[in-house]
This record gives C-alpha cells, sequence and structure tokens, in this order.
C-alpha cells in the first residue's frame, strides 16, 4: 500500500481521494483534507445540494480552510472511539516544537443541557497553538448548490457572516479577525495565533426556520466535548470483542455516522461523483439508500448489539417500499422518495478532471430482481431475532414474494446495475429463491400465511433454472450470467443465502473458480473489465474482497480467510476509512469514500472470522 504524501503546502494539485476523512452527526457529513481543508459538505442532510465542492472543482467547489501559514506536517486520528477528527500540524521551521491542534466535528446537542435553541446543523472548528505562536491561514468560501448559485457573504457585527442562498441560510461565527474578499464572495483570514490560546470557528445551518448562532469560547468546548462523549458511549454498546475490536468499532461508526437519525436510512456514500476511473466517466452519486445490501445490514446492527438501529433501519425500509408496492425500486433517498433523476452538472470538472459530474442516480428505474430477495431476508433475519414486524408489514412481505413468482423469469441490470442490455444473472436469480425460501420458512413458523403451493412450485423452478443454467461444468462453478463462463464476485455470497452450504463440491468450485478470475491477492474485482459494458477499467471492490473472507471462513479455509483479511485491513486509510473500490498498485481508495457498505462487509467478515474460529476450539475442545 502507498504511503500518503506528508507535506502540507499550498498545494493546487489535487489530494488522493483517501486523503480525506468523514465527520458528521448522523444527518449530514462533511469530507476534511490531510490540508485542514473541508472540502465536501451537503446540506440540510447528506443528499442535499453542496456548499462547498472543491472536492469535484479546485476552482468553483468552494471550502473551508484553516491550516498553518507555514511549512507543516500534518498527522490525524479520530478522538478515540468518535467521529471527531483532530489534525496535528508539526511546524517545519519551528525553532522549538510546535504544532497546530485542529479539531473537527459536527456537533451533536447535550441532552443534560435542554431544553435550549441549538442549531439546525453545526460544523465546529477548535484550533490550538501548542509550543509556540502559529501563523494561521484561513479561506472561507461558500458555494450553495453546487457552485450555481450567486454568492454574498453579509456581516452581521459580531454575529458573524451570512451566506444566504433561497431559504438556506450559513452563519459563520468566530473569535478570529477575517477579511471580505474584494467580490464580497470570500473570507479571509492571516492571524497569528498564540502560543497556549485557543480559538473556534463556528459554522451553523438552517432551513425555513429560525436561525441560532452558538456560542463560543468555553460553550463551544462543552459541544465538542459532548460530542466525542456521544459517540463514545454509542461505541461502548459494541458487542464485539474479537481480535479486530478497533476496526470493527471504526466501522461499525462509520455506518452510524452515514445513518441519517430523522428516518433510520442508510446511505451508500456521502460523495457524488467521485471516479471509479480517475479522468474516466465511470462517476455516479451515492448519496442515496440501496436495498441490495439491506440484509447485510441488518445483520450487521443486530450482532455487534445495535438494536435501535435495526429498529430504525427496518422502519426505513418498511416505509419506503410500501410506497411503491408491488414493484420495489432499486434505491430510495433519505426520506424514502424513489425518484431521483440523473443530471449532470457541466460546469464543474470533477475529480481529476473525471467527468460527466452527476447528481442523482439513474439507476433508480432499472429492473433488478435481487433487491426482492434482499427486502425479505433483512425482514426475515429481523423477525427470527426478535423485531417487531406489523401485521401490514407481513402482508406486503407476501405481496413481493408474489411479485417474485410473477418476475423471476425476466432479464434483469443485477446488483451491479449493469447499464446496457439486461441479462439473467445467477445471483439476481438465487436471491429470487431466497425469497420464496424465507417466506416458505416463516410460513412454516406460523408467522405469515402464503401460497404455499404456488411458491414451492416457483422456487422449485427457480433452483433448476440456476442448478441447469447458472452452473457452468466446464469451469466447475457457478457463472455470472446464464449459459456464460464469467466470474461474478457476488456468488461468494451463496453460502450465506443459503442457497447451498459452504462445503458443498460446488459450492468449494465457485470459490476455486471466483479467486481464480478474479482475485489479486487479498484484493477481488467484481467482474472483469467490458462485462458493464463501459469504457474503462475496473478496480477491486472493497465489499466483494470481504464477502471473499466470509465465504472462505464459512467452508472452513480458516487460515486463508485470517490472512486475507490482515492484509485487507492494510487498505484502510490513516483513519480507518474505505471507499468503494482499491486501485490494485497503488492501494488508494477509488470511487465515492468512505463507503458505507465496504464497512458493513467488513464487519460481516470479522464476525465470520470469529464464528469459524469459535467452531474450530469447540471441535477440538
Amino acid at each position: 500500500m502507498a504511503e500518503p504524501d506528508t507535506a502540507c503546502a499550498a498545494d493546487p494539485h489535487w489530494p488522493r481521494i483517501d486523503d480525506y476523512g468523514l465527520i458528521g452527526d448522523c444527518r449530514t457529513a462533511a469530507l476534511v483534507g490531510r490540508n485542514g481543508a473541508v472540502e465536501w459538505w451537503c446540506l440540510p442532510h447528506f443528499s442535499g445540494p453542496s456548499f462547498f465542492a472543491a472536492l469535484l472543482d479546485r476552482e468553483r467547489g468552494g471550502h473551508f480552510t484553516v491550516r498553518p501559514a507555514c511549512p507543516a506536517t500534518p498527522e490525524r486520528s479520530y478522538v478515540a472511539d468518535s467521529n471527531v477528527l483532530q489534525t496535528r500540524f508539526a511546524l517545519q521551521a519551528s525553532a522549538q516544537p510546535a504544532e497546530l491542534r485542529l479539531t473537527d466535528a459536527m456537533t451533536i446537542p447535550d441532552p443534560l443541557e435542554q431544553p435550549q435553541l441549538v442549531a439546525q446543523r453545526e460544523l465546529l472548528r477548535r484550533v490550538e497553538a501548542v509550543g509556540a505562536d502559529v501563523p494561521l491561514e484561513i479561506t472561507y468560501a461558500p458555494r450553495p448548490d453546487y457552485a450555481r448559485a450567486k454568492v454574498r457573504l453579509h456581516r452581521y457585527g459580531k454575529l458573524g457572516w451570512a451566506c444566504v442562498f433561497r431559504d438556506h441560510l450559513l452563519l459563520l461565527h468566530t473569535d478570529i479577525p477575517l477579511e471580505l474578499s474584494d467580490d464580497g464572495c470570500s473570507l479571509f483570514g492571516n492571524w497569528v495565533l498564540p502560543a497556549g490560546e485557543t480559538r473556534y470557528l463556528s459554522a451553523t445551518y438552517v432551513k425555513n426556520d429560525i436561525a441560532v448562532i452558538m456560542p463560543l469560547g468555553i460553550h463551544a468546548a462543552r459541544r465538542m466535548q459532548a460530542t466525542v462523549e456521544w459517540w463514545q458511549q454509542w461505541s461502548r454498546h459494541c458487542d464485539y470483542h474479537g481480535p479486530y475490536r478497533e476496526a470493527v468499532v471504526r466501522s461499525a461508526l462509520t455506518a452510524k455516522l452515514l445513518t441519517y437519525c430523522l428516518s433510520g436510512a442508510l446511505i451508500a456514500a456521502p460523495t457524488a461523483s467521485l471516479p471509479e476511473d480517475p479522468g474516466g466517466e465511470r462517476n455516479w452519486d451515492y448519496r442515496y439508500c440501496w436495498l441490495r445490501d439491506a440484509s447485510l445490514t441488518v445483520d450487521a446492527f443486530l450482532d455487534l448489539g445495535y438494536r435501535a438501529e435495526a429498529d430504525a433501519f427496518m422502519g426505513w425500509l418498511l416505509h419506503a417500499t410500501a410506497l411503491t408496492l408491488p414493484t420495489l425500486q432499486v434505491l430510495y433517498d433519505v426520506h424514502g422518495e424513489a425518484r431521483v433523476p440523473e443530471v449532470e452538472l457541466t460546469h464543474l470538472s470533477g475529480y481529476r478532471d473525471s467527468r460527466p459530474v452527476r447528481i442523482g442516480n439513474g439507476a433508480w428505474n432499472q429492473r433488478q430482481l435481487d433487491i426482492y430477495g434482499s427486502v425479505i431476508l433483512a425482514a426475515t433475519s429481523y423477525s427470527r431475532r426478535g423485531g417487531r414486524i406489523s401485521r401490514d408489514g407481513f402482508r406486503m412481505l407476501v405481496r413481493l414474494g408474489k411479485k417474485v413468482c410473477t418476475e423471476w423469469r425476466q432479464p434483469d441490470s443485477s446488483l451491479w446495475e449493469i447499464r446496457g442490455e439486461p441479462r439473467h444473472h445467477t445471483h439476481s436469480k438465487v436471491m429470487c429463491w431466497a425469497a420464496l425460501d424465507c417466506l416458505l420458512t416463516m410460513a412454516e413458523q406460523g408467522a405469515v400465511s402464503v401460497p404455499q403451493r404456488r411458491f414451492e412450485t416457483e422456487r422449485a423452478a427457480i433452483a433448476q433454472a440456476i442448478e441447469t443454467e447458472g452452473f457452468c461444468p466446464r469451469v466447475n462453478s457457478y457463472v455470472a450470467t446464464f449459459d456464460s463462463s464469467l466470474a461474478d464476485a457476488s456468488l461468494f455470497l451463496l453460502p450465506r443465502l443459503r442457497y447451498l452450504s459452504a462445503g458443498d463440491p460446488r459450492m468449494l468450485g465457485t470459490l476455486r473458480f471466483l479467486n481464480a478470475r478474479l482475485s489479486r491477492g487479498a484484493l477481488v474485482y467484481r467482474y472483469r473489465d467490458a462485462f458493464d459494458r463501459l469504457p474503462g477499467r475496473e478496480h477491486p471492490f472493497g465489499i466483494c474482497s470481504f464477502w471473499a473472507v466470509d465465504a472462505l471462513a464459512r467452508s472452513g479455509q480458516l487460515d486463508e480467510a485470517t490472512e486475507r483479511f490482515e492484509q485487507l485491513l492494510g487498505y484502510a486509510n490513516d483513519l480507518g476509512l474505505y471507499g468503494e473500490e482499491i486501485d490494485a498498485t497503488t492501494g488508494q481508495a477509488i470511487g465515492n469514500f468512505p463507503q458505507s457498505f465496504s464497512h458493513v462487509g467488513l464487519i460481516t467478515a470479522a464476525l465470520s472470522l470469529q464464528r469459524a474460529l469459535d467452531d474450530r476450539r469447540e471441535d477440538s475442545a
């Protein structure tokens, strides 16, 4: 894995995708670079319009930078078991050891101080000079609506600076002197922070409501500390105590941060149009909620002991899917809206000139048969482990099962959202089988009433199609599409879906085939180039690499599974974050970042390893 650049200077070049850290408040999130720059922040929620988007255009996008105005070397970490980020800039030319400490958080109000007025959103930044005076360089350049809106900053005396866009209001309150640019669009500060002093910058946001300006000084210190303690208290509830606890807790914290607390929805990533192939057109908006990983998400939350998060996610899932019955959409927004039309932002250059820059996602209206199985699997797991599903919820699941009966013979775009002529994807058929199998199992347990004969007949027909057309004797493996010899990493999931056991000869043959075709060390491609019919290169996929670990652990190949998992831990950035994909040559993150489902995959793999280790100990006892 390549080492990150450590020089901190005014650099016009693009940072690496994994040079960013993530902060958030379970409503929205911001990406902070090593250079102290907030370069992505959408408001009022994850998929709202950006106010800072230098991530996608260095000149137009806008940023909020706080850093030393002299050469310095940054080192960063999260405050222990929290999502509060601290960057320590070691001054290079100082006569004595000195540093600037920059602490960034999206504050979470302390319930002990309620009731009181608080901002809808607050990005709080604290700067401390340690060891010597530190010259500061500050730039505050909000560019609302993906840099499409006209900007004019207004000063309200000691109350700070206001950026108004329609019914959005972003206020900056600080005890550091700033000056307005000649065009009135930006603020600049060059100021020496005396040794031992601490100052704050508070950016608060409101939409169509009363603006609240948060106090600084000791009050800001309390908000920062309350936020740290809130995250640490949440982390302490994690039930995993295995050998990889640090990575598992960081993954859980990331998934929690990317969960919209007002609905329970988990977004795929907080970013849009970070390229899967830099300089190319594989640029998608991932700030939405996909159904394809619903069952893995529910299992991860429940296995770690986060029942409230599983309850909230299932509540959102059943609400959102009920809005489009009997058809399921591929993705929804955090409120359950199914229509998220794709738009190109032609005025933005894109990350490293990767065009087009897209917001919205055209995959929302594809036919993807796997999502029916994912929803039913999630509900089954949730119900089996004590979750409550209403009578209407169970009736909805049966309607989805009937939909599977009428649709499974159709080709689809698969969970990979292939943008081309639909095909018969084996994984999609297996998910349809799993949907009916779960419903029949629940019916046997008396939880739900189903048309049993119809479901049994269709389940058998699906299995026959999979065995005759989705298994290729020539390569001794299940394959990506019917009557092909192509590899697809989603087939690592067959044992988890209980379609067949991990030790079944056909599954063992599939493991060998997939590893031979798709693995590069511990890294796994979801498929090979040209399968998706798009120009550009395909890179190893984060969650697929963890799926391979899960399958190996289930099949008893524990030593190889452990070795792979520990290698994968080395591909996280210095903060423990994973992107969507990993460049196999450089080890750098590729695609939208961080990717919640890569972290769900890590949790899944760690738990499978733990179970396999426990089983080995029991067998040897």
